[in-house]
């Protein structure tokens, strides 16, 4: 696979493709330079060498690395992270409360995962490698972590995608690291002029007022920037949320519909996708455009979730 050069978007952040599902520009890796080098996000762990290979390309050595921040601990953001760790000896895993026994003993994180991919999850996440348990700091709501003389991170409680996940603020670029909270960005749309953002709604804590509250706090920071799990920034902050709001309640409307007529999954999951080709066909994408294909995972897998949520509420 083609490596990539980081992407630079500003003086201290870069972002490192993670190559995750074998997929450029689907899990981003952010470096943050600071007086403590943190990254946010490992991807699975088929995503270290890239991310090793970005580090040198910055000039930075795994010696310098203090700080990795998982947003939350879907083995496509946290599930490299032991495997990086053991390569990083002065670095430290920060995790939500509700993660970090997950990362010290992942077993039945790794199951969770190996029942929504099945036969494709040892090609795409293993080896899963625990976190040691004295290598791991909990932060929450609340909490700070000073990275630089001028740089306190913040971490928020942003619920909605999962329980065990934070957003991080960062007070330098008026920005924040969001995960999937508030929803995946498609870099590849950006080439067409198309700015396009979908909320990801899957198994097995999602829950779409917990997400609608979080999207609001988020908006209420009155943030410059979203640095996105997958995949990249976007300055277009109000936009961006919106949509992600109003996708929300698209979704939750289609998957009542399916409900109502007795259909599952399957039948979810190909409304959905249908739904967003058609939206996307609107705009002049092409029906086979490689977006396309990455949608239709996310769509299976947000389907999942939704499907998930109402067995769970039970209307």
């Amino acid at each position: 696979m083609e490596d990539k050069e980081p992407i630079q978007l500003d003086e201290r952040i870069h972002l490192i493709d993670g190559f995750d599902l074998g997929k450029p520009e689907r899990t981003g890796i952010y470096v943050i330079d600071e007086n403590e080098l943190t990254l946010v996000e490992t991807g699975p762990s088929p995503s270290v060498k890239y991310i090793k290979k970005g580090l040198h390309a910055l000039g930075f050595s795994l010696e310098q690395v203090k700080y990795i921040i998982v947003t939350h601990i879907h083995l496509d953001h946290a599930g490299g992270a032991g495997l990086l760790l053991r390569e990083c000896p002065n670095a430290t895993v920060v995790v939500h409360p509700r993660g970090s026994r997950h990362l010290a003993a992942p077993k039945a994180l790794a199951a969770g995962a190996r029942a929504v991919y099945g036969d494709s999850f040892s090609e795409l996440f293993d080896p899963i490698v625990p976190v040691p348990e004295e290598r791991l700091i909990e932060k929450s709501e609340g909490d700070t972590l000073k990275i630089g003389p001028d740089c306190t991170l913040e971490f928020l409680d942003t619920p909605g995608h999962a329980k065990h996940h934070f957003s991080i603020y960062d007070p330098i670029s008026n920005g924040i690291f969001t995960g999937d909270t508030v929803g995946i960005r498609y870099e590849s749309l950006t080439k067409l002029g198309i700015n396009f953002f979908l909320p990801s709604t899957s198994p097995n804590h999602f829950d779409p007022e917990a997400m609608h509250e979080s999207i609001d706090r988020i908006r209420s920071l009155g943030v410059d920037r979203i640095y996105f799990g997958h995949f990249g920034m976007t300055e277009r902050v109000d936009g961006a949320l919106s949509q992600v709001s109003e996708w929300l309640d698209v979704f939750m409307q289609i998957g009542h519909e399916v409900k109502a007529e007795g259909k599952g999954y399957d039948a979810l999951a190909e409304r959905l996708l249908q739904h967003t080709k058609d939206y996307l066909s609107g705009l002049g994408v092409p029906p086979d455009h490689d977006v396309l294909v990455i949608i239709n995972l996310d769509m299976q897998v947000s389907a999942l979730g939704i499907i998930d949520y109402f067995q769970k509420v039970k209307h």
